[in-house]
């Protein structure tokens, strides 16, 4: 027998305000995302090509967060400075201030990089790691296609003008996304305001956060700003407020008020026109199914996945959890065999899929209770 049962989901909003309804954001291009739930809320051309600037930080950061992780590089790591990475030191640009010959800690570029976007730190991390900026640009673009950043590519580790550096708003919302999945420890330092180098042959340099959101009160806690004469003013962004992360990339602001006046607007949008819905989460039991000719008359069943869905404002009566499975399911029944499908439905239009899972193991009864749960069910109907 087929069977369907729908769920009587208990749903925890944000509870927040609605004030806007339609969003212009002025900027050639732009993208917003749910991070839970990856829903895409707004975007604004966001595959066309640009020059990612400084928000090309991001992957270089994260290459040194997954050699972190796997072991293959140290915090306590140091590195040596040359001219080409202190040359980035001059006046024009974006600069830690270290000086050819220095022994700088990984940990101190990196903080170089996230906080005080030194081009030169850029550099020195490059060379240290691969050996020359050109050899690690490799390292970034084969990490971008493996997030499937398929319009991008990487020829340096700052973002300095080359026409060969682009990306596309998308791609950066890609690559942000997994630097705070995949590196939440090391996303914390993305909200440090100020960060103080003790600089060679000087007194210590302090230099503020360039990231406008950070000194607003709207949960903001990364991600990287970016500038080019040719591109503009360009930022990606996050917050989290009350349960929710959101993330936002733009790019083409005219101005650097422009760009924190419009991002802000973007992150805003998200909040007061969206809700979160959290409606399962991975590998906790969901609901029993019945079991035939079991030791046990029902199983839990659970999927891997935490589910997530973005709905609009005063719509939450229209999403509706169906649990589909043929049953009842037959025993033996091993742990984690799929036992039916658990559907996401909104306005009545399928959203979601996820396999349904047994929790546990159920063993099949002897054959003599398997003779008599039989003559049962053909006599009363009863499993």
């Amino acid at each position: 027998m087929f069977k369907k049962i729908l769920f009587v989901i208990i749903i925890n909003f944000v509870s927040l305000s609605s004030s806007l309804s339609n969003i212009d954001i002025k900027a050639r291009t732009a993208i917003l995302q749910d991070f839970f739930s990856g829903e895409i809320l707004y975007e604004k051309d966001p595959d066309r090509s640009i020059y990612p600037a400084s928000m090309t930080k991001i992957m270089t950061s994260i290459i040194a967060f997954d050699l972190l992780r796997s072991g293959d590089l140290n915090l306590e790591d140091k590195f040596i400075v040359s001219e080409k990475a202190w040359r980035l030191s001059t006046a024009g640009y974006s600069s830690m201030f270290i000086m050819v010959g220095d022994e700088v800690s990984v940990e101190n570029l990196l903080h170089g990089i996230i906080t005080a976007s030194g081009n030169d730190a850029c550099v020195a991390l490059a060379e240290g790691i691969a050996g020359t900026e050109e050899e690690f640009a490799i390292l970034m673009t084969a990490k971008a296609k493996e997030l499937g950043m398929e319009d991008t590519n990487f020829t340096n580790s700052s973002g300095i003008n080359d026409p060969d550096n682009y990306s596309t708003v998308r791609d950066i919302l890609k690559m942000s996304r997994y630097l705070i999945k995949e590196h939440p420890e090391y996303y914390k330092w993305f909200s440090r305001k100020e960060f103080t180098w003790d600089k060679t042959g000087g007194d210590p340099i302090t230099q503020g956060n360039r990231n406008p959101l950070l000194y607003k009160n709207i949960g903001a806690d990364g991600i990287k700003t970016g500038y080019l004469a040719v591109e503009k003013y360009s930022l990606a962004s996050s917050l989290e407020r009350k349960g929710r992360r959101l993330i936002a990339v733009g790019s083409g602001f005219e101005t650097k008020k422009s760009r924190s006046r419009e991002s802000s607007k973007l992150l805003t949008y998200g909040l007061t026109n969206f809700d979160l819905v959290e409606i399962i989460k991975a590998n906790e039991p969901i609901e029993k199914v019945d079991v035939w000719l079991g030791k046990k008359q029902q199983v839990d069943v659970y999927i891997k996945t935490d589910v997530y869905k973005t709905i609009k404002k005063a719509k939450k009566k229209l999403l509706k959890v169906v649990l589909k499975y043929d049953g009842p399911i037959e025993a033996p029944i091993k742990k984690d065999q799929l036992v039916g499908k658990l559907r996401i439905v909104y306005d009545q239009e399928l959203v979601g899929e996820y396999d349904l899972l047994a929790a546990n193991n159920v063993e099949k009864v002897n054959i003599f209770s398997r003779l008599i749960k039989s003559l049962n069910y053909l006599i009363w109907g009863d499993v």
